[in-house]
């Protein structure tokens, strides 16, 4: 059995833009559930600890039909996290930071989650970042000053289907700061879902759609692991 940590964006508010956002529902329970049913323990973290906020978007029918995560949301499932600044990643196999735009703002240069990241992935654990989760990673610096996928393939959620207008109040564009440094690969976009390994420990997916595939890469390289 491994242990993961999955991490949660507290959530951001924007008055002026009258935005707000967090976690993308979805981007945590399909691989919460794969890696539970595979028997592997899931402990969930963000910033500030606590009820961290969720995307209410991401329980609208077009993105859940069945209502199959608005269910376990409102199971209580994620209503309690631990605080980034108190995790001891040494305790833990792998690191899943999930998506939603939330990430990009209060995960991204979060240097308690930068050092969760390293230390994992030190110890010879698995990082794993979905949709607009890889954004931390960008930031997350290796001893060599170089960032921890530099120059590696990764994937993220593409400038071209972001919410119209969006782009404007971003932090930033999550395409084009992975372009920078990594070989940013969005896939075929007719393709639902879209994952790929930056190496043996760091795996990336491209969007909402793709949360299914990730706890299966997930579970399979667990699996792989603990023959």
């Amino acid at each position: 059995m491994a242990k993961i940590l999955a991490v949660l964006s507290s959530g951001y508010k924007d008055e002026e833009n009258k935005y707000e956002t967090g976690w993308w529902g979805e981007e945590l329970f399909a691989p919460l559930e794969a890696l539970e049913k595979a028997g592997h323990e899931v402990d969930l973290a963000s910033p500030l600890g606590g009820k961290p906020t969720v995307d209410q978007t991401s329980f609208l029918p077009e993105y859940d039909p069945a209502g199959t995560y608005k269910v376990l949301y409102e199971s209580g499932r994620a209503d309690s996290t631990k605080k980034l600044s108190d995790i001891n990643p040494k305790e833990y196999d792998v690191v899943l930071v999930v998506g939603g735009h939330g990430a990009m703002y209060d995960l991204a240069k979060n240097e308690d989650l930068h050092h969760i990241i390293n230390t994992i992935y030190d110890n010879g654990g698995l990082v794993a970042a979905e949709c607009h989760g890889p954004a931390p990673l960008i930031w997350t610096i290796r001893p060599d000053g170089k960032s921890i996928i530099e120059g590696k393939k990764v994937t993220g959620y593409p400038d071209e289907i972001e919410p119209e207008g969006l782009l404007d109040i971003l932090p930033f564009s999550l395409e084009q700061e992975m372009i920078k440094i990594a070989q940013y690969d969005k896939g075929d976009l007719k393709q639902k879902a879209y994952a790929v390994w930056a190496d043996e420990q760091i795996v990336t997916s491209r969007d909402p759609f793709s949360s299914q595939l990730m706890g299966e890469e997930l579970v399979n390289a667990l699996e792989k692991r603990n023959k």
